[in-house]
């Protein structure tokens, strides 16, 4: 259990999440002083909201939430241009092959992002179907839904690229 109200548990709980925040972040607004921004600002809120937390073992999907509410606060406040591109490091999330990342990688941007949220938040983030459903304000078989057309979506398109119609680990 994860004291968060002293502030060394709440250190801890910083290390044990800022990585995973960063890279969702990162996922979101393709940026990467904007992803710091947002991963401190989560924090920052966090802290003051402590106290609202009432069950410690739904921390992870709490920071996340927030992480999305500042993502759209952001967004609200002013439009910013959208970079291209991903993290180094998502490639070998996906798949160490290359070939295959830059295939994965390209389908997934062909989703609609009712999809791709969900499926990015179960294969990097390893959320359930519930707390994805908590971030989301979604339902835990709507979540199941969009998984599922996620993966047929990203299945078809890796099929029509892939000459050998081998999609890994979908």
């Amino acid at each position: 259990m994860l004291a968060i109200g002293k502030r060394a548990g709440f250190e801890r709980l910083v290390r044990a999440y800022s990585g995973d925040l960063y890279r969702f972040a990162y996922w979101l607004c393709r940026d990467r002083m904007t992803a710091e921004d947002l991963v401190q600002e989560t924090f920052e809120r966090a802290w003051k909201g402590r106290a609202g937390l009432r069950d410690p073992s739904v921390v992870k999907t709490w920071l996340v939430t927030i992480l999305r509410n500042e993502h759209a606060r952001l967004y609200a406040r002013r439009r910013l241009e959208r970079v291209e591109g991903e993290p180094e490091d998502w490639a070998e999330a996906v798949d160490p092959d290359p070939g295959q990342a830059l295939d994965v990688r390209e389908a997934l941007h062909e989703l609609p992002e009712g999809l791709r949220e969900p499926l990015v938040l179960q294969v990097l983030y390893g959320m359930s179907g519930s707390e994805i459903g908590e971030v989301m304000g979604l339902s835990e078989g709507n979540v199941m839904t969009r998984l599922t057309r996620a993966r047929q979506g990203m299945r078809r398109l890796l099929h029509s690229s892939n000459p050998l119609g081998k999609a890994k680990g979908l």
